[in-house]
């Protein structure tokens, strides 16, 4: 079911599905190239150098979002390629079950972390280009297993060293790969249906606490 062939498709401007399988289940998320072409291409590179596997989802908090994909199981961080361009203007939201990219304080300084939003997140939206208020770039959406990425969500955590929202009992991705065969219409989630207690906005407590 699951397709190889990444670098190909990467140049394909059309929705690209992606399965994530890990420990806790598996979800599929779809990119937008036509929307951050340079962070979707960026993602594939992570794929197709089989990257993701082995990686955690090391910070995981309930109502706001969970992050993954550069630390090991004993939480050391892996050698990355170049930070990235950010495309956060590209008018995708951080909104409930959209997937992003994850960076430090300056704008353009992504590489391989990703987070899924758990809420609409507006405060991490693109505002002005200055770093304060760039956001962070859209580059996907969670289309089917939204609930196993709320189990993530709600995973007891604990304190690593600098690293808060620690999973207890690690989040491990065990593969990462591009369908072979789209999910059809009847198996995506239909958003405007989803009841979750989800907020329409983040929580007080995790209010200006980024990615």
């Amino acid at each position: 079911m699951l397709c190889a062939s990444l670098t190909a498709l990467a140049a394909d401007n059309a929705p690209q599905q992606l399965e994530i399988q890990t420990n806790q289940g598996s979800f599929v998320i779809e990119l937008y190239p036509d929307k951050a072409p340079k962070t979707v291409a960026n993602f594939i590179q992570y794929v197709t150098s089989d990257f993701y596997t082995g990686t955690t989802f090391h910070r995981t908090v309930d109502r706001f979002m969970i992050q993954g994909g550069g630390l090991t199981t004993d939480m050391r961080e892996k050698s990355t390629y170049s930070p990235i361009e950010n495309e956060s203007s590209n008018g995708l939201k951080n909104e409930y079950g959209a997937v992003a990219m994850a960076r430090a304080f300056s704008p353009h300084s992504a590489t391989s972390q990703f987070f899924i939003n758990l809420a609409d997140n507006k405060f991490l939206n693109f505002h002005k280009p200055e770093a304060a208020y760039i956001g962070y770039c859209v580059f996907g959406k969670v289309i089917k297993g939204i609930d196993v990425v709320e189990r993530i969500g709600k995973s007891p955590t604990k304190v690593v060293g600098a690293h808060l929202n620690v999973p207890v009992e690690p989040v491990v991705i065990e593969r990462v790969a591009l369908l072979d065969q789209p999910i059809n219409i009847a198996e995506r989630i239909d958003y405007k249906k989803v009841k979750t207690i989800a907020q329409t906005e983040a929580p007080t407590k995790t209010k200006g606490k980024k990615p």
